[in-house]
């Protein structure tokens, strides 16, 4: 285990035991017996993950002398984080106080959360792809009712994380994984601005612990897609890393910026391509396009030299705020009750924008070339997904330019969580931008 990780995790307030390595299945016996001692097992797995390392779990705790409940493999192909399925697991935990072993990645990881708290209990996973975040993240991406909510529930007690297994996972699961990394690129230069405009202090442990190392394990995007075991270990364990912070600090702000806000956005759209639902980590990816975009746009302007008055005089008051948002939302109506109560958590009165404008003309300077540093350029970005097999095109995922430039439109009402597309909002420069961006010779010109 890697020094980072043992100092992130003298931090976390969930997890407490981490194993990464080859050949690191069998250690799971040991561990369970260490987090849970003297409790019975239950091993949660889909028919894949039973196949390449469920049953290695359930042989290695049986031979440990772990007394185990018949396992719990979800049979349905087309198995995903959603509420009947959160109603399947419920019955077999109502029915027994053993404890579950979670071998999966994000499905299977986020509905053993979420049923364990909902049943009083901890639980420990067994990670087989790198594919994102939320393995040491606290809460799970559940659908229920059409919608994909988040539920507050405790992140694993141990994770056991075996790179060989998760090379061996389809290309995509890795690529997932790695647009979900690089998005914490981007998502860091919106918490110095967050913190710059005083809108969300800057935690300098939870941005390290993601931060440093993240460049080293994004360095070599192939590797990641020709399965290298060396380089799905890095990525893993920035993943990882990722969830800790979060814990550290219960809040996802370490990790996402204005690139999961599209992510949240399609969510709430019922995003499907070729008639399959997205991954999380591809749209995340073509978020942190969007995301990159903009801040190079940031970078180009004379932000010292902004009329802070005019940008105040041209502010709404809450009541045409909400009326914008009600327009721009139309018949549905949950998507704009969602945009209102998250915009309300932001808003500021004239007398507010302006300290926020005020502090950020001031710190711009030093400002400007932190977050030259932080990012990586718009082309290089795209690059590496492309290398990584992750989609590089909003088409790619099934948004059409037109729908890119309207989620644009719709971002700064998507989450409470400054970003820098609130600046292009509150400095008068959204149409501009994306007039840049769509129009002739843009990046994503619409013909």
């Amino acid at each position: 285990m890697s020094s980072k990780v043992e100092i992130a995790l003298s931090r976390t307030t969930d997890t407490k035991a981490l194993v990464i390595g080859e050949n690191t299945l069998p250690q799971c016996a040991a561990m369970f017996g260490r987090l849970f001692p003297g409790r019975r097992a239950v091993v949660v797995a889909d028919r894949n993950t039973w196949r390449v390392a469920g049953v290695e779990v359930h042989r290695a705790l049986a031979g440990a002398g772990i007394a185990q409940d018949e396992p719990h493999v979800f049979t349905d192909p087309d198995l995903y984080a959603e509420w009947r399925y959160v109603e399947e697991l419920d019955v077999c935990l109502a029915a027994t106080d053993a404890v579950p072993v979670a071998v999966g990645s994000g499905v299977i990881n986020d509905l053993a959360k979420l049923c364990s708290y909902r049943n009083g209990r901890r639980y420990m996973t067994v990670g087989t792809a790198a594919s994102m975040d939320g393995y040491t993240a606290y809460g799970a991406s559940i659908t229920r009712d059409g919608n994909k909510q988040t539920f507050d529930c405790p992140a694993p007690l141990g994770v056991v994380f075996d790179p060989a297994v998760a090379a061996l996972a389809p290309v995509k699961m890795s690529a997932a994984g790695y647009a979900d990394l690089i998005a914490k690129i981007p998502a860091a230069a919106d918490w110095m601005l967050a913190d710059a405009v005083g809108a969300e202090p800057l935690d300098a442990f939870a941005f390290s612990t993601v931060q440093q190392g993240l460049r080293d394990a994004l360095c070599d995007p192939k590797g990641v897609r020709d399965g290298s075991v060396a380089r799905v270990e890095q990525l893993a364990e920035g993943l990882l890393l990722s969830g800790f912070a979060m814990q550290a600090i219960r809040s996802s702000r370490p990790a996402s910026g204005a690139e999961h806000q599209f992510s949240h956005l399609w969510d709430m759209e019922h995003l499907k391509f070729e008639g399959d639902a997205v991954s999380h980590g591809f749209k995340v990816g073509i978020g942190t396009l969007a995301s990159t975009a903009f801040l190079e746009m940031l970078l180009e302007e004379r932000v010292e030299r902004l009329d802070v008055g005019a940008c105040v005089d041209g502010w709404k008051s809450w009541e045409e705020t909400a009326c914008d948002i009600r327009r721009l939302f139309g018949d549905d109506t949950q998507l704009a009750a969602r945009a209102l109560t998250e915009t309300a958590g932001k808003y500021v009165d004239r007398e507010g924008l302006r300290r926020q404008l005020e502090a950020l003309k001031a710190g711009w300077p030093e400002l400007r070339e932190r977050i030259r540093r932080q990012i990586i350029p718009f082309g290089e970005v795209r690059r590496r997904l492309q290398l990584v097999g992750a989609p590089f095109e909003p088409e790619q995922i099934g948004v059409s330019r037109r729908r890119f430039r309207a989620s644009f439109e719709k971002i700064p009402y998507m989450r409470s969580r400054y970003s820098v597309v609130d600046v292009a909002f509150r400095c008068g420069w959204m149409e501009r931008w994306l007039d840049r961006l769509f129009g002739r010779g843009g990046i994503w010109e619409i013909v």
